[in-house]
Parts: C-alpha cells; sequence; structure tokens
C-alpha cells in the first residue's frame, strides 16, 4: 500500500453541507454553543433581551447552576436497551416531558418568528404556547402548528374585553390550554436593555442602524419582512401594537396590578380548557392554586427577569409537589439545558419542564432548524441520561433517583 493510500485509509473527511443552517450548527454539542453562535449572528440588543435577565442576573444564572446541586444515584446491570421518554401532560400523551414556553417578540430574533417555533413544535409533538405579546396572531399561529397542540399565554390586561377576546379566539382555533402568567405585576428591572435602549417591537435608529452593519444578514432579513408588530392586539387597543414603546411603558400602560385569585372564576367563565398558572413561586401560593381548581401550575421566576432574588424552579419544585400531590401538574420553567435537568426535574416531582430561552438560541442560530435541533438535543440526552441511570421508562423514574450533593 502506497502512502497515499495509507493516508486516505486512516482520513475521513465530512461531506459539505449545503445548508447554510444547517452547516452552521452542524459542530455545536450543546446549548452553551448554540447560544454562541446566536451571539455571533443577532445585534447586541435583540441577543441581550434573549439572554439577560433582571438586575445583578444573580437568580438567572442560579435557575440553570441550581440544577448541579441534586447529583444521581444510578442503577446498573438494568436491560436498557428501549429507553421510552414518553409520558402525559394535561391528560394527552407526549414523547417528551417538554412544552415551549412562551416568549414575547419572537420575530426580533428571526423573521419567521413564532410561526417557525410552531412548526417545530408540531413535528415533535410537543406543546408550544404563543404569548399574549407575540409577533404573530393567534390564528397564524393555529394554521402554521397545524395537528400540533397550542397553548395560549396570557396576560391580563386593564382592557378585560380585550383579554376576553383574545381568549375566545384561541378556543375558536383549537388552543387546548391558556397559561395565565402572574408575575409581571409591574417589569423586572432588566439592565442590559436599558443600556441598549430597547425598544419593542425594535425602532431602526442609529444605534439599530450600527449594530445592524455589524450583523447585515439579520438586518437583511428585517428589512425584507413585514413590520414586526404586537399581532394580537393590533387594532383592538390605543396601544395597537405598530408604535415602539419601552416595555415597562407597555406594561405601566397596560397590565393590570389588581389581578387577584379572584379573577381564576371570571377565567373559567369564559374558557372551558385547562387553566395553567405559570409564575409560582412559593408553596402557599402553590396550595392557593389547588383550591382554585386550576390545572397546572408552573413553577417559574420568569427566567430569571422579574424578581431578583426568588427562589429557582427546581429548588422549589420537591416542596411544592409535597404540597400539592397529586391534586394538579407541575411544570417547572426554567434553567433546563440537557436531558439530565428535566430527568432531575421529574425525579423531583415535575410532571415536564418548559423552555424558552434554549429554543430562542436555536432560532438565533439557525432559525427553524436550530429550534428542531434543540429539540432533538433534549430528547438525545433524555434518553442518554436514562439509559446512564439505569431508567428505561418516566414510570421508573423516582425520587430515589437523585440526591442532594453535600455542600462543600
Amino acid at each position: 500500500m502506497g502512502m497515499y493510500e495509507s493516508v486516505r485509509s486512516v482520513m475521513r473527511f465530512r461531506s459539505f453541507e449545503r445548508d447554510a443552517d444547517l452547516r452552521r450548527i452542524q459542530a455545536a454539542a450543546n446549548l452553551d454553543d448554540l447560544r454562541r453562535i446566536a451571539r455571533r449572528r443577532l445585534p447586541r440588543g435583540v441577543f441581550d433581551y434573549v439572554d439577560g435577565g433582571a438586575e445583578d442576573e444573580v437568580t438567572y444564572r442560579r435557575n440553570s447552576s441550581d440544577y448541579h446541586n441534586w447529583e444521581f444515584v444510578p442503577s446498573v446491570l438494568k436491560d436498557v436497551g428501549h429507553i421510552d421518554t414518553s409520558s402525559s401532560l394535561l391528560g394527552r400523551p407526549i414523547p417528551l416531558p417538554v412544552a415551549l414556553a412562551p416568549t414575547g417578540f419572537t420575530r426580533i430574533v428571526e423573521p419567521q418568528g413564532e410561526l417557525a417555533v410552531a412548526r417545530a413544535a408540531a413535528r415533535a409533538d410537543l406543546p408550544y404556547s404563543l404569548s399574549t405579546l407575540g409577533t404573530r396572531s393567534i390564528e397564524e399561529v393555529a394554521e402554521a402548528g397545524a395537528g400540533g397542540r397550542h397553548w395560549f399565554q396570557v396576560y391580563v390586561w386593564k382592557d378585560r374585553g380585550l383579554v376576553q377576546n383574545m381568549v375566545e379566539r384561541a378556543a375558536e382555533c383549537g388552543y387546548e390550554a391558556i397559561v395565565i402568567t402572574v408575575d409581571l405585576a409591574v417589569p423586572g428591572r432588566r439592565e442590559r436593555d436599558i443600556r441598549n435602549g430597547l425598544t419593542l417591537p425594535p425602532q431602526l435608529g442609529l444605534q439599530m442602524v450600527l449594530e445592524g452593519a455589524r450583523n447585515p444578514l439579520w438586518t437583511w432579513r428585517l428589512l425584507r419582512s413585514e413590520p414586526i408588530t404586537f399581532a394580537n392586539v393590533i387594532g383592538r387597543t390605543d396601544q395597537d401594537g405598530t408604535t415602539a414603546v419601552a416595555l415597562s411603558s407597555l406594561v405601566n400602560r397596560q397590565f393590570d396590578t389588581s389581578l387577584s385569585w379572584r379573577d381564576i372564576e371570571w377565567f373559567r367563565s369564559i374558557w372551558d380548557g385547562p387553566i395553567i398558572i405559570k409564575g409560582i413561586q412559593s408553596v402557599a401560593d402553590a396550595r392557593l392554586a389547588v383550591e382554585h381548581g386550576v390545572e397546572a401550575i408552573a413553577i417559574s421566576n420568569h427566567g430569571g427577569r422579574q424578581l431578583e432574588g426568588a427562589p429557582t424552579p427546581i429548588e422549589l419544585l420537591e416542596p411544592i409537589v409535597q404540597e400539592v400531590g397529586d391534586s394538579l401538574e407541575v411544570i417547572c420553567d426554567g434553567g433546563a439545558r440537557r436531558g439530565s435537568d428535566i430527568l432531575k426535574a421529574l425525579a423531583l416531582g415535575a410532571q415536564a419542564v418548559m423552555v424558552g430561552r434554549a429554543y430562542l438560541y436555536g432560532l438565533g442560530a439557525a432559525g427553524e432548524k436550530g429550534v428542531d435541533w434543540v429539540l432533538d438535543f433534549l430528547g438525545h440526552t433524555m434518553r442518554s441520561t436514562m439509559a446512564l441511570a439505569g431508567v428505561r421508562s418516566i414510570s421508573e423514574v423516582g425520587r430515589d433517583l437523585v440526591k442532594r450533593r453535600p455542600y462543600t
């Protein structure tokens, strides 16, 4: 064998990927890699809006790092030739215990915005929550994600007629549940957005022009697409979705600070399906959710974007589950970045986890294909973690699967 044949026998070259989006992420090993790709591709103000948290961002960082407070107690010599990640959520089967959290202003990341996310979620057969402050409408998302499971996230505005209109439109479009977010009575102090002077929808001011010059592909796509608006409220309020405003201004003008547990009865009068309360941050409030008969709660501190110093979902999860038992379903919202995080949450009693930033990193890195990558990654890493831990199905996941790491 000559030298050329010897070299060729040990060298293998990756075939060239023609799709630019797939080519960009083919070397990504995890969500941190995807985050770095998104950071390179997006203007600073846009990336910081997605990535940032409140004040010193301690709660935001702990949402993920507190998963490391728990370690597995693996079982070996199990037949793990077949791993089943399927479960149920709100009484319906689900292939992976994951729901896609609502995120506002998604089209500032990629022009397709919520439509791309809805399509990816439908392919994966996972629930997707459309935000009240979405940049695609209730009807558009229902059409784009036809056949998928849709939830509608509700911010309670002072104009209750507008809220009722949106909830009724969601019902007409076959949405499965409403997700009432209760942790945004006033806006958190998101200091990255303050420094960047971010308005939503974004204005093409001098700073945005300068950022756009450094991110020409993002700018080109933005200029070629229709204007970004608050699609679910346009034409239905004096803040009709076309004017750029600071988030704090919008919250102060429209969000109802008088929202209380009494309003759950009102939602029952206008909505026949399941109700999820998102933003539970204490055992006492979880108990009240049971008393008010909601079907599920999402333990959430709004991704660390509201109250700095709030408890992290993974740390609050077990005490809440011990309190509510099987009276309602518990979703852990915040910080999950791998399948191992999902498995830890299930062991501590969650029915599922919600992910938000994770799929936005994918959307920013590679558009719709990036969202597909994230959902595939979560499923793959969950299956591998289950196999290594000696767990073959979700029904085998119990509290004895994890223990708290000793403090050092």
